[in-house]
């Protein structure tokens, strides 16, 4: 960790909501005039997306097992580590993008699915915010969670992060059901093992939980949407205090146990702020103290 150079991470697998955890740590940064780095966890895949389909082929045929984006010998957590640890220490660091679409790509003259090449991220930074799979991860070689501050835990329930596979593949992508569903069973031993373990290192998780039926994810029954959802927060360090104000402030929240409260699913942006906004500017205002010391 790093009081001069703050670094904050948002955890969870595609599809769970980090990307509204983000534009939401984005707004705070606009209106109070922080400057933060933004680095998307995908930028640290290992391979590009025509080399990581043929590796998933080659692995299930010759290594007895299966590759995926959940686990480290498709990214370069080193490197990732690497960048924590030289920004907590300098307040700089190599990154680069991963260009998702055509529309990415096109401004560097590259195909989608490739990755731009390593560049410094800059000096004068306040803070660096972090979005991916692994911002709390930690293997036999890497402990990258040691380098955050805060360590922010996006997940919904098992079955809800299925539909919301489901529902992103087959509309966006073109996949079939089947498809869809057999990536879900590849990754599975990689999610276990290295995901899951992550939402135990977190300062706060959101999960988002279904007030709706979602015991078959595979029946096509629609993504349940803000007002069919409730949001279950949960505190690794809980003040009573920030509690009561959650309960005060978000009308129709209400404290589940010791170091949890639950909100309503439309309110999550609303509660994102307040709950993220204190903790960011903490943050920002005590790096900036212990730099001017220097």
């Amino acid at each position: 960790m790093s009081r001069a150079h703050p670094i904050v991470a948002v955890t969870g697998a595609s599809g769970a909501g980090t990307t509204s955890v983000q534009q939401t740590f984005k707004s705070i940064c606009t209106q109070a005039k922080i400057g933060a780095v933004f680095v998307e966890g995908d930028s640290f895949h290992r391979y590009e997306r025509g080399e990581m389909r043929k590796l998933i082929d080659a692995w299930e045929r010759t290594a007895g097992r299966t590759i995926s984006h959940f686990g480290p010998e498709a990214n370069l957590l080193e490197e990732l580590e690497a960048l924590f640890g030289d920004y907590g220490r300098e307040g700089l660091g190599l990154a680069r993008r991963y260009l998702h679409d055509e529309d990415a790509a096109r401004a560097y003259g590259q195909n989608a699915g490739t990755f731009t090449e390593w560049s410094d991220i800059g000096a004068g930074s306040d803070v660096l915010i972090y979005e991916g799979l692994h911002g709390g991860a930690i293997t036999d070689i890497v402990n990258i969670a040691e380098h955050v501050d805060l360590l922010i835990g996006v997940t919904p329930t098992i079955n809800l992060e299925w539909i919301q596979k489901l529902h992103r593949d087959q509309k966006d992508r073109g996949h079939s059901v089947e498809d869809v569903t057999q990536t879900i069973l590849r990754r599975m031993p990689d999610y276990i093992e290295h995901i899951v373990p992550q939402y135990s290192r977190t300062h706060i998780n959101f999960q988002r939980v279904p007030t709706v039926d979602t015991s078959n994810p595979f029946s096509n029954t629609g993504v349940p949407s803000p007002d069919e959802s409730l949001i279950v927060i949960r505190f690794n360090d809980p003040s009573q205090h920030e509690i009561d104000d959650i309960i005060k402030l978000i009308r129709g929240s209400f404290q589940s146990k010791e170091d949890s409260v639950v909100v309503p699913g439309q309110t999550f942006e609303q509660t994102l702020e307040l709950v993220l906004k204190p903790r960011i500017n903490k943050l920002v205002v005590n790096g900036r103290l212990e730099r001017a010391k220097k």
